[in-house]
């Protein structure tokens, strides 16, 4: 299945229906396909097609959506580009998804201005803001001649050529196929049928696993869709309100910009029926803080996944987030927000010791998943990455284990653990502890080098507003709580911790900063 008929199926039944929300733009379903398809016509008379790549680089908006649209309908590959990359990354990825179409918002243009001399030989430039001069978007679908049917393409082509966030090293392109969409998609959330589906706000950026399938998703099913350009706290809260939301996603970051936001407690968010989370682990003060502050009819929804597995692996659902006031089961809540809840029935879930022995409940090692929208590979030559087994189980390089009943707990990344004179630490041990005392808003625990231990536990923390504690009274909190081995030999409070644009905390570089190096 074309992932262009996510949109060219349901438009050819309820076209009236409104289904993308800019700004001041409103598009009905008739409305998009329109432009879609003259888009795809004049993309293909540009070298746009089967074996072929578009790629992307600018900030949401209704024209982006359009771009993915019409490049399936092509039957080409898409590929959207991280605004926030640095140059060197930038070009990596151009040069390594080598696109015959790049479309990019002006703003970009001295980035790429720059790359002149890299960018691949007869590559078309378009500008994606209307009105800019020269090639632009919306001049291209004005005098786009004929409007382009949804192209024969085969379930293993690739859809999307997506780049991972690149926190340790150059970013990899992550190749899925129109199967991989479809699976999860059509396995997901039912076709539209002209009733109200909601109304979701997105506010991920589009180069994110996340982005991509909420695009597919809601217009599959009707649920019309609202777009921020990048996330800002009071933007999406003003959203919610006049637009009724009733389905978001954020990550970790943006849900607690949201709480602290000066007008969180005056704005009406009683629309909202279901608020998923993910792309980083969620601090348990911040989802315990929300589910005290957001309406009860909200559902909160821990949606866990990898772009190498187009996206959600396990949820941890509405009733795994409610108190219900009896202590026994209240407990047990407690314990699960600190999961990432159960895989989705297409996923088969294993934990293996360094042998690859599977292991049993409750025994830490490294994750391996199997699910049938696992990725292709990765475009071009690559080193480190998850890797496949012969059987089909995915390496996610995730530690953890999984409970009697069937509860997924992660313990950090196989690139993390702390190895410290032949004990092995896991970060996100030491992290839970430190997170228990009254003091701490956020805190990350890393690996250091030393010639004695091969690596010694340290720990950077930043204090909640208002709060105070020394080095020195945290040290003595960790000693009594944890064994000596694990207690950070070096903890250091700062302002705040380096994040990737998901709310990834950037190891590497708290890394380079605690060295020097």
């Amino acid at each position: 299945m074309n992932t262009a008929n996510f949109l060219s199926i349901p438009a050819s039944m309820f076209g009236d229906q409104e289904i993308l929300v800019f700004g001041d733009d409103r598009l009905t379903y008739a409305d998009t396909l329109s432009r879609v398809r003259r888009l795809a016509s004049a993309l293909a008379r540009r070298g746009a097609g089967r074996g072929k790549s578009v790629a992307v680089l600018a900030t949401n908006s209704h024209r982006y959506v359009e771009c993915y649209y019409a490049t399936a309908t092509a039957g080409a590959t898409f590929v959207p580009l991280n605004y926030r990359a640095k140059l060197h990354e930038l070009e990596h990825m151009i040069v390594n998804a080598s696109p015959a179409v790049l479309i990019y918002a002006e703003r970009y243009a001295p980035l790429l201005d720059q790359l002149a001399d890299k960018l691949p030989p007869g590559m078309r430039r378009i500008v994606i803001d209307p009105g800019t001069g020269g090639e632009d978007l919306e001049s291209l679908i004005a005098s786009a001649d004929e409007e382009m049917e949804d192209a024969e393409i085969e379930e293993s082509d690739t859809s999307v050529l997506m780049y991972t966030s690149g926190t340790t090293s150059l970013p990899k392109g992550v190749m899925l196929s129109f199967g991989d969409f479809t699976s999860y998609v059509v396995g997901t959330v039912e076709m539209a049928d002209g009733e109200p589906r909601g109304t979701a706000l997105l506010c991920v950026p589009l180069y994110h696993i996340a982005g991509a399938t909420n695009i597919m998703t809601s217009l599959w099913t009707g649920r019309k869709l609202v777009l921020l350009t990048q996330f800002e706290a009071g933007e999406w809260l003003a959203a919610v309100e006049r637009e009724h939301v009733t389905n978001a996603f954020v990550v970790p970051t943006m849900l607690k910009q949201i709480l602290d936001h000066p007008r969180f407690a005056a704005t009406d968010i009683s629309s909202l029926t279901n608020l998923s989370y993910g792309g980083a682990p969620m601090p348990f003060p911040v989802i315990r803080r929300a589910l005290e502050s957001f309406p009860k009819t909200c559902g909160f929804v821990n949606a866990f996944g990898q772009t190498e597995t187009t996206s959600t692996l396990t949820v941890l659902g509405p009733d795994d987030h409610r108190f219900t006031g009896d202590q026994a089961s209240d407990e047990v809540v407690l314990r699960r927000l600190h999961s990432i809840g159960r895989p989705l029935p297409d996923v088969e879930v294993k934990v293996v010791d360094e042998l690859g022995t599977e292991l049993p409940s409750n025994q830490t090692g490294e994750i391996l998943v199997r699910t049938p929208r696992v990725m292709k590979g990765y475009a071009g030559d690559v080193e480190g990455g998850a890797t496949l087994e012969d059987d089909g189980y995915l390496h996610t390089r995730d530690l953890g284990y999984v409970d009697d009943d069937g509860y997924i707990f992660l313990v950090g990344r196989q690139d993390d653990m702390i190895i410290r004179g032949g004990e092995n630490i896991a970060p996100a041990e030491v992290e839970s502890i430190l997170q228990g005392h009254a003091a701490i808003e956020e805190v990350a625990v890393l690996g250091l080098p030393s010639v004695e231990w091969g690596q010694t536990v340290a720990a950077v923390v930043v204090l909640r507003p208002g709060a105070q504690a020394t080095p020195e009274e945290l040290s003595e909190y960790c000693r009594s709580r944890l064994a000596s081995f694990k207690k950070p030999e070096l903890i250091r409070v700062v302002d705040e911790l380096p994040r990737n644009p998901l709310g990834k905390i950037l190891r590497k570089e708290l890394r380079e900063q605690l060295t020097g190096s």
